[in-house]
């Protein structure tokens, strides 16, 4: 048991040690010793083929409902901020372009879709209809909103090596053009909370394809899916070592947060906060599900620790939702991993839904391997 505590106040911990270090900097501007914790967006990598009668992948969107409070800011204002992440994912856009796109909302709304503000501004950035940037209706809308702000970032020279005010300002026009500044380090804490950039991913480099999906973690598959000795197995499984963090694939919605182990000698609880066994366990310990738009659902099995999400809490990609482990049914540490989809649009968890996860995550460009 204090093994799975300390391995998961080790992930928490790196976010912590990632901003006191003061890497900040070279992790949102590309820079050198920390650039591999940018989820760098990748322009390749294009489905080569797709099953008959599968669903072609899709980018995700931006989901309402709860969301954590981080330091400061309540589950409303990190609502916001997590449509500011989920636009710019959409957009392809860096992690540097989400810090300037949220520290700028904090300055001017607090990170509250306003209604109203100074003469005629509205909405998370306190954009003015008189000055261009749209009717009342669309800036009240905060994905609009947010669109409207990169697309005025992106005309700026050389706006991911600039100052955040210098950045911000550039886009916003203000009369405190140095306010800005003030509010990056809460940006980054609020990026790092809903997105899992946190030290633990220095080594291990997040990427985020064009589709807007990553890999739950870097290795290679080492028991497939629905071979000829386990026709059964509904999903792939990836060896890690314990206390490897799991990030979401793609963003989404968790729709499943459970302990399934059961003791196959007596058919009572087995558990999940201690190793599962091979012969004596049954299900998949603790896991996750998480829906996302396209009728696809994600799952995760064997986590080590109770997940480090809550049902119906939505996730952006490349969140961390917990750690590698070997509960239920497993004969060691590892991620089992699952890709449910469906044709309808519905979020079928069912075996009868499963596909290849090796095929899905290579069509969308986000290949399974270490």
């Amino acid at each position: 048991m204090i093994s799975r505590i300390l391995a998961l106040a080790a992930v928490l911990v790196c976010g912590v040690v990632l901003v006191c270090a003061g890497l900040t900097g070279a992790v949102f501007t590309g820079g050198s010793a920390s650039a591999d914790c940018t989820p760098a967006l990748s322009a390749t990598s294009r489905p080569s083929s797709q099953p008959a009668g599968q669903p072609a992948p899709s980018a995700p969107s931006a989901r309402s409902g709860p969301f954590p409070a981080v330091d400061r800011w309540d589950a409303t204002q990190v609502g916001n901020a997590a449509t500011i992440i989920s636009v710019g994912v959409a957009r392809h856009l860096p992690a540097r372009a989400w810090v300037i796109a949220i520290a700028t909302a904090m300055q001017e709304s607090s990170l509250h879709n306003m209604a109203g503000g100074d003469r005629d501004s509205v909405g998370l950035f306190q954009q003015r209809p008189s000055q261009g940037w749209g009717t009342v209706e669309q800036l009240m809308d905060p994905g609009y909103a947010t669109g409207k702000f990169y697309d005025k970032l992106l005309t700026i020279p050389n706006w991911q090596t600039l100052p955040l005010t210098e950045a911000a300002q550039a886009v916003q026009s203000s009369g405190a053009p140095d306010a800005y500044a003030q509010w990056e380090p809460d940006a980054v804490t609020v990026v790092q909370t809903l997105t899992g950039l946190t030290g633990g991913l220095a080594a291990c480099g997040i990427t985020i394809s064009p589709q807007g999906w990553t890999q739950p973690l870097k290795a290679d598959p080492a028991s497939g899916f629905r071979t000829r000795d386990r026709p059964t197995h509904d999903g792939v499984d990836l060896m890690a070592a314990r206390g490897t963090p799991i990030h979401a694939a793609s963003a989404g919605t968790v729709s499943t947060v459970r302990c399934n182990a059961t003791d196959v000698r007596t058919g009572q609880p087995w558990g999940c906060d201690r190793d599962g066994d091979p012969d004596l366990a049954r299900g998949c310990g603790w896991y996750v599900d998480i829906e996302s738009p396209g009728g696809v659902v994600t799952r995760y099995c064997h986590m080590l620790t109770h997940p480090m999400v809550a049902e119906g809490q939505p996730v952006v990609v490349g969140q961390v939702i917990g750690v590698v482990g070997t509960s239920g049914h497993s004969s060691g540490p590892h991620l089992h991993y699952e890709v449910h989809l469906t044709t309808d649009g519905s979020h079928d968890h069912s075996s009868g839904s499963a596909v290849d996860p090796v095929w899905w995550q290579a069509a969308v460009g986000a290949p399974l391997g270490a």
